[in-house]
């Protein structure tokens, strides 16, 4: 279950007006939450990691390397990648790819994954050479002297060259950015308020609901940033430590 991005506005803005301190307005708030979402969901990777190392609790709710997993696997997700145009030789990733996976040929074959340095010596033999029954492929910036080579955007590279359609990936997507969306008074769109809340023009967080408090400490921190109140930040940070510490003890 995803956590309802009008009920965290109003929380953080509630807390925000109790004592008169100030005021954050829809664009601040969905520029935050869309940094907040994002940062932890980077954590959960670190987190995983982390678990992978110390043995698991023998119980079906209290294994954290499996709810970690669990945090990940809405974001799991397989599409096509774009063949190379002419002239090119590089096949180009979804574009709300954050994490690469597997690297499929023809919705069967795996892809291997080798480092750009090794594919000289792959191809200095008849026997380690790449084939359409065992393709491998290169992943990141382009590699020396291949087209595309001006550019810093990751590309798969796939040998032998010959391939020039029919991949795909499984990966990890990015979130999407978090939307609170309004109209104004009458429905009619308004930029200074009063802001009416519209789920139709809305997107929610996609982190799970049992990140909600941590979500709403995290931008209370950037609000009390934003408002310049150094108690906000202060207190927001503190909380957002101990929330930290209680998720890896």
């Amino acid at each position: 279950m995803a956590i309802n991005v009008d009920t965290v506005y109003k929380t953080v803005l509630s807390i925000l007006n109790k004592e008169q301190r100030g005021y954050m307005t829809p664009d601040e708030f969905n520029k935050v939450a869309t940094q907040v979402q994002l940062e932890i969901f980077e954590a959960y990777f670190d987190d995983l990691n982390q678990q992978l190392r110390v043995p698991q609790a023998n119980t079906e709710y209290a294994d954290r390397q499996k709810n970690i997993d669990n945090m990940i696997s809405i974001f799991k997700t397989s599409g096509s990648c774009v063949s190379p145009t002419l002239g090119l030789d590089y096949f180009t990733v979804p574009t709300n790819l954050h994490k690469i996976g597997s690297v499929i040929y023809k919705g069967e074959i795996e892809v291997e994954r080798v480092q750009s340095d090794y594919l000289l010596y792959l191809n200095l033999s008849p026997i380690t050479k790449p084939t359409k029954t065992f393709p491998i492929y290169t992943y990141g910036n382009p590699v020396p002297g291949a087209s595309g080579a001006n550019t810093l955007n990751p590309r798969i590279y796939v040998w032998p060259k010959d391939i020039r359609s029919d991949i795909s990936v499984s990966y990890i997507r990015k979130p999407n950015n978090v939307v609170w969306g309004y109209t104004g008074i009458g429905g009619g769109v308004w930029t200074s308020g009063p802001y009416i809340y519209s789920s139709l023009l809305s997107t929610q967080f996609e982190i799970d609901a049992s990140e909600q408090t941590n979500v709403i400490t995290k931008i209370l921190l950037y609000a009390g940033v934003i408002i310049r109140d150094p108690e906000i930040v202060q207190v927001a940070a503190q909380k957002s430590q101990q929330e930290e510490i209680n998720s890896k003890n």
